[in-house]
């Protein structure tokens, strides 16, 4: 590499780092309010997934969230999802941590698990769906 073009790399890396944005989801697990920052912000490459049981997801749910209870996964996720995709699980704790490994098995590379669920999305006023909401 060249004088000029090691250069350009370095001011590059340097500039990009100010560039006001979300972070790209990448941690194993993600607080409620990262994700409402990244939803705020307008960034629409992620997928939210509710993994309780359905009827409990009726009643109250994050809004945007799609239903795909633990038993399904990781087969409805990787019909209808790239591998590639920011996906933030939640559920109830066992669920949440249990459904996460089973994605990241199945070769899905940026899965964060929602610290806290639904209840720490609400505490934050985050919007949510459903027959209680």
């Amino acid at each position: 590499m060249s004088n000029v073009e090691e250069n350009i790399s370095q001011i590059k890396d340097k500039v990009t780092r100010f560039i006001p944005g979300p972070d790209s989801q990448q941690m194993p697990v993600s607080t409620v309010k990262a994700l409402k920052k990244r939803l705020e912000w307008g960034e629409p490459a992620l997928t939210i997934i509710d993994v309780r049981d359905r009827n409990v997801f009726n009643k109250e749910h994050i809004t945007g969230a799609e239903s795909i209870p633990i038993a399904e996964l990781p087969a409805k996720a990787s019909e209808s999802l790239d591998l590639k995709r920011d996906i933030y699980v939640y559920g109830e704790q066992d669920q949440t941590t249990e459904a996460a490994a089973k994605l990241r098995e199945a070769g899905f590379t940026k899965v964060s698990e929602l610290e806290g669920g639904l209840s720490a999305w609400k505490a934050i006023s985050g919007a949510t769906d459903g027959q209680m909401a």
